[in-house]
């Protein structure tokens, strides 16, 4: 039975399992570091952690941030990020479950558009999005890293 819900703090290390598959270059976190970062995280009043549980173990997750602005009659946007279903559950509509529920919420906030940035070369998902209803080519996104600007100094 699959499980769709907020994340919690006892949600930490299948949190970061996930995260691992999803960005395995990045540096491993602190136990302690870790738990304050989520504990931050969830505190934050504009940002929802979703997870798809399936039989106990974290399957799935994906980040809503919901931000406030003055345009657009005052509605607020969102953004969705950091979505992963752990490669022995995919193929079973888990990431379609956890992003239909960040839009559910989105739209209940009265958020006026939700965008979701994803690599380049990773078709399958830019079907699963355009399939949930994302289009590309209204927008058109651009990123900076901290990173790159360091290096440019």
């Amino acid at each position: 039975m699959v499980v769709i819900r907020e994340c919690k703090e006892e949600d930490l290390a299948g949190l970061l399992t996930l995260y691992a598959e999803l960005r395995p270059n990045d540096p491993v976190l602190a136990p302690s570091v870790a738990r304050e970062a989520l504990r931050r995280l969830l505190a934050e009043p504009g940002v929802q952690l979703l997870v798809a549980e399936v039989e106990g173990q974290l399957a799935a997750t994906c980040q809503l941030g919901v931000i406030p602005t003055l345009t657009n009659g005052g509605k607020p946007f969102a953004i969705i990020e950091h979505v992963i279903t752990a490669a022995a559950f995919r193929r079973q509509g888990l990431s379609q479950q956890v992003i239909a529920r960040a839009l559910a919420i989105a739209w209940e906030m009265e958020c006026y558009k939700v965008m979701l940035l994803s690599g380049e070369g990773r078709e399958e998902a830019h079907r699963l999005y355009e399939k949930l209803g994302f289009k590309a080519g209204i927008e058109k996104g651009f990123v900076i890293k901290r990173t790159d600007v360091m290096a440019a100094r």
